[in-house]
C-alpha cells in the first residue's frame, strides 16, 4: 500500500476517473479523411518492418482500436505524410548501413469508400561494410592515454556501417578524453562510402588539445539568496576539488551534491572559460532557491482480499529553520482500516474488524555535523495500528547521524527506541491471540483480552546504494541495501536480537523509446533472537518479524498472509487464521513493464516468497527447497504524477506445502479456490489462503 504525497493537492481516485473519462474520449476524424486500415511494407529481410514503422509518421488503425477506451482513435490518411515517409524509409535504410536500399513501388488501395491499404515495395540491396579504420591526433598523448581511449571501440573491420554507431564513437572517444582532463577535446572526421565495392572508409579525427585541472568554484544565484554561497562551494567541492585533473563525471556529481541539499529548485553545475596559460578550467555553480517552507497534501488507499485501508497525508517542512539550513518536518497520516473488508465489516462477518489509524513524525536534520558529509537526524514518532492478529498504540525514538560520501551511497548508523501496547484482538468480538504468541506477557497472565507491552532498544545500520534513474518509477539503474539491526544486551529492551535485511534490485529497459522495463528484486532476511527478558525463552517479538504478501512483496498472496499462521479457533478451521510473522524472509521477483502509451502500461511477474518461523539457514529446507511458494500474474498502470495506480493479479502455483498453521488438532479448510471459482480442497500450495489475488495500490511493486 504505497502512498505519496503531493505539493499541493490531489485525490487519487479522483484523478484515476478523469483520466479515464479523457481517455475515453476518440479524436474526431477530419472531413473527408480517409482512415488507414492498413500498413504493410514489403520486402524488409535485413531491417525489421516494425523498427521501420517506429520512425515514420504515417501508421494503421490497430484491430483493438474500438476495444480500448485509452487509445486516440482511428489513423487516417495524408498524402504528403506518405510521400515524406516514403524518403524516411530509404534514409533509415541508408543509417542501417544499406546505402542501394529503394522503395520500389508503393500503392494506395481503397477499402470501402472510408479507408486505406497502404503498401511500400522495398529492395534493401547488399549491406556496406567497414573496409578501413583510421584514427589520428592523438599521437602527442601518453600512451597510457591513448590505450585508455581507443579501448573497445563500438567500430571494427567487417562490420555492417551504422550511422548511430559512426556518431556513437565520435561522442564516446570526446568523453574520454574529457574525463582524463582534456576539457576542449573535439572528434570529427569522415567516412567514405564505396557504392560499388560497398566498403567504408573511416577516419576519425581527434583534436585533444590542452590537459587541464580544475580552477576556482564560481556561484551565480538569485539576487537576494538566504543560502550562503559559501554553503554551495563546499558542497560542490566535494567533488570538484581545486587542482584535480578536470573530469565531466565530477561536474555531475557536483550538481548532483549541490541539488541534494534540498533547497534548490533548479541546480546546473558547468564549466567556465579555460585558462589556457595556467591549464585551469573554472567551475560555475547556477542555483535557483525554492520555496524554503513548504506543504505536501495528499492521499492514498490499498485494496486486498486480506485489507482495505484509506489515508490522507500532510507534510509541512522548513528547510532552514534556526538558520544553517537546518530541516524541521512535521508529517502525519491519518486513515481507516478494514480488516479483511468494508463489505466484511458492515456486514458483520465473522472475525473482521475496524478501526482508525494514524501516526505522527516529527524529524529534525542537522546539515554539516562535525564534518561537510555527515548529518545528524533525530525523529520521534507516535502511531495507532490495526493488523490481523493484534491492534496496538506505540512510537519511536530515533537519532543518527547519516554519512553521505557520495551522492548515490549513504551510511545511517542510529540508536532506536521503539515502545508499544499491544492486544491480540481478532474481530469485533474481541478473539484474542495469546499473548506469549505475540512475544509479550502482562503480569505473568497469557488473557488475550488483557494489553501487553513492548520495549524494543536497539543499535540499526542502514546502507543504501541507489542508481535508480527514477525513485517512484524506475525503468534503469540499481538499488543495493543493507539493514543491520542488534537489540537487547547492553542496550536494555525486553529482546536480544540481531536482523540482517539485504535487499538488491535491477532495472534494464530496451527499444528505440525505452518503453519496455525488466526488473528483478531479490530480498532476503533473518532474525536471530537470543533472549526474551520477560518470558526468559529464545522468542522474537511481532512488531520486527517478518511478513511477506501484499501489493509490494509476494502477491500470490494477500497483505501479509504469508507467514507463520495461528488458529483463531483451532476446533472450527472456518474461523480462519491470522499472521503472526517469522524469523526468517526470502522473496525474488521478475517483472516485464510494457508502456503502451505515455499514461497505460502493462505488466507480467513471476514472484516467489518464504516466511518460516526459524531464523534463515540457507543450506536448509526452510528457505530454498519445498517450502518455497510462486506466483504468476498481470498488471495494468496507469501513469500519474505520484507514480503508477497499479492494479495486479496473480495466481498461486501448486509448488510448496500448505502455511504452518499454530494450534492443536486444528485442520485446514476445504478451500483451494480462485476468486470461488473450481474444485475445493483442504491441502494445497499455501492453504488456507485462496490461490488467486487482486491488490490495488499506488506506486510499483519496487
Amino acid at each position: 500500500m504505497d502512498v505519496a504525497l503531493l505539493r499541493h493537492r490531489l485525490r487519487a481516485p479522483l484523478l484515476l476517473l478523469l483520466a479515464l473519462a479523457c481517455a475515453c474520449a476518440t479524436t474526431k476524424p477530419q472531413p473527408d479523411a480517409l482512415e488507414v486500415k492498413d500498413l504493410k511494407i514489403e520486402g524488409t529481410d535485413k531491417v525489421s518492418e516494425g523498427d521501420i514503422k517506429a520512425k515514420i509518421l504515417t501508421t494503421d488503425t490497430p484491430w483493438w482500436e474500438p476495444l480500448w477506451p485509452f487509445d486516440k482513435g482511428p489513423s487516417y490518411f495524408d498524402p504528403n505524410a506518405w510521400q515524406a515517409d516514403l524518403r524516411r524509409i530509404e534514409r533509415y535504410y541508408q543509417a542501417q548501413g544499406y546505402y542501394q536500399a529503394q522503395v520500389v513501388s508503393n500503392t494506395v488501395k481503397p477499402e470501402g469508400k472510408e479507408a486505406v491499404e497502404l503498401v511500400a515495395q522495398v529492395r534493401e540491396g547488399e549491406p556496406t561494410r567497414i573496409g578501413t579504420i583510421e584514427l589520428s591526433g592523438m599521437e602527442q598523448l601518453p600512451d597510457d592515454h591513448q590505450r585508455r581511449v581507443k579501448a573497445e571501440l563500438p567500430l571494427n573491420k567487417g562490420d555492417v556501417f551504422l550511422e548511430e554507431n559512426w556518431q556513437g564513437v565520435k561522442e564516446l572517444l570526446q568523453g574520454r578524453l574529457r574525463e582524463l582532463g582534456y576539457a576542449e577535446a573535439e572528434v570529427g572526421g569522415e567516412v567514405q562510402v564505396d557504392v560499388d565495392t560497398h566498403l567504408a572508409s573511416v577516419a576519425l579525427q581527434v583534436q585533444p588539445g590542452p590537459r587541464y585541472k580544475f580552477g576556482n568554484i564560481f556561484v551565480a544565484t538569485d539576487a537576494n539568496p538566504q543560502v550562503a554561497p559559501k554553503r554551495i562551494i563546499e558542497q560542490a567541492q566535494g567533488a570538484v576539488r581545486k587542482g584535480d585533473w578536470y573530469s565531466e563525471t565530477a561536474l555531475a556529481e557536483a550538481q548532483a551534491r549541490v541539488f541534494g541539499m534540498g533547497v534548490f529548485g533548479a541546480v546546473k553545475v558547468n564549466r567556465g572559460g579555460p585558462d589556457r596559460e595556467a591549464a585551469t578550467v573554472p567551475v560555475v555553480v547556477d542555483v535557483r532557491e525554492a520555496p524554503l517552507r513548504s506543504v505536501r497534501l495528499g492521499g492514498g488507499l490499498g485494496v486486498d482480499a486480506a485489507r482495505q485501508e484509506g489515508r490522507v497525508l500532510g507534510e509541512w517542512t522548513n528547510r532552514n529553520i534556526f538558520g544553517g539550513l537546518r530541516r524541521l518536518t512535521v508529517r502525519g497520516r491519518l486513515g481507516y482500516a478494514f480488516l479483511p473488508s468494508i463489505y466484511g465489516v458492515s456486514t458483520g462477518q465473522e472475525n473482521s474488524k475496524s478501526g482508525l489509524i494514524f501516526e505522527a513524525t516529527t524529524e529534525f536534520e542537522q546539515p554539516r555535523f562535525l564534518f561537510r558529509d555527515l548529518r545528524l537526524q533525530a525523529s520521534l514518532n507516535g502511531e495507532k495500528g490495526l493488523e490481523q492478529a493484534y491492534s496496538f498504540v506505540g512510537g519511536r525514538l530515533r537519532t543518527g547521524v547519516i554519512w553521505q560520501p557520495h551522492p548515490d551511497l549513504s551510511v545511517f548508523p542510529a540508536y532506536n527506541l521503539e515502545l508499544y501496547e499491544l492486544k491480540g484482538r481478532v474481530g469485533a468480538n474481541e478473539q484474542g491471540i495469546p499473548l506469549i504468541t505475540l512475544g509479550c506477557r502482562n503480569n505473568n497472565s497469557d488473557d488475550p483480552n488483557k494489553p501487553c507491552a513492548i520495549q524494543l532498544s536497539y543499535l540499526e545500520t542502514t546502507v543504501e546504494w541507489d542508481r535508480r534513474d527514477d525513485k517512484i518509477e524506475p525503468r534503469a539503474g540499481y538499488y543495493a541495501a543493507l539493514s543491520v539491526q542488534g537489540g537487547g544486551g547492553p542496550l536494555f529492551g525486553d529482546f536480544t536480537y540481531i536482523r540482517l535485511l539485504p535487499d538488491l534490485r535491477y532495472y534494464q529497459s530496451f527499444g528505440l523509446e525505452q518503453r519496455l522495463t525488466v526488473a528483478g528484486k531479490v530480498r532476503l532476511g533473518t532474525l536471530i533472537p537470543y533472549r526474551n527478558k520477560k518470558t526468559g525463552q529464545r522468542q522474537s517479538s511481532i512488531v520486527n518479524r517478518f511478513f511477506s504478501g501484499g501489493g509490494s512483496s509476494m502477491r500470490g498472496f494477500n497483505s501479509q498472509r504469508l507467514s507463520p499462521q495461528v488458529a483463531i479457533n483451532p476446533a472450527d478451521p472456518e474461523a480462519g487464521t491470522v499472521p503472526i510473522g517469522g524469523n526468517s524472509l526470502f522473496e525474488t521477483s521478475l517483472e516485464v513493464r510494457y508502456r503502451i502509451t505515455d499514461s497505460i502500461a502493462l505488466a507480467s511477474f513471476w514472484d516467489t516468497g518464504f516466511v518460516g518461523a526459524e531464523s534463515l539457514s540457507l543450506g536448509g529446507r526452510n528457505a530454498l527447497s519445498n517450502s518455497l511458494y510462486h506466483a504468476l500474474g498481470v498488471g495494468l498502470r496507469y501513469i500519474t504524477v505520484v507514480g503508477p495506480i497499479r492494479v495486479d493479479i496473480a495466481r498461486r502455483l501448486p509448488i510448496g506445502p500448505p502455511l504452518p498453521v499454530e494450534g492443536a488438532g486444528y485442520t485446514y479448510p476445504a478451500g483451494g479456490t480462485c476468486f470461488g471459482l473450481g474444485s475445493k480442497k483442504s491441502t494445497y500450495a499455501g492453504a488456507p489462503d485462496g490461490l488467486c489475488t487482486f491488490q490495488l495500490s499506488i506506486g510499483e511493486a519496487f
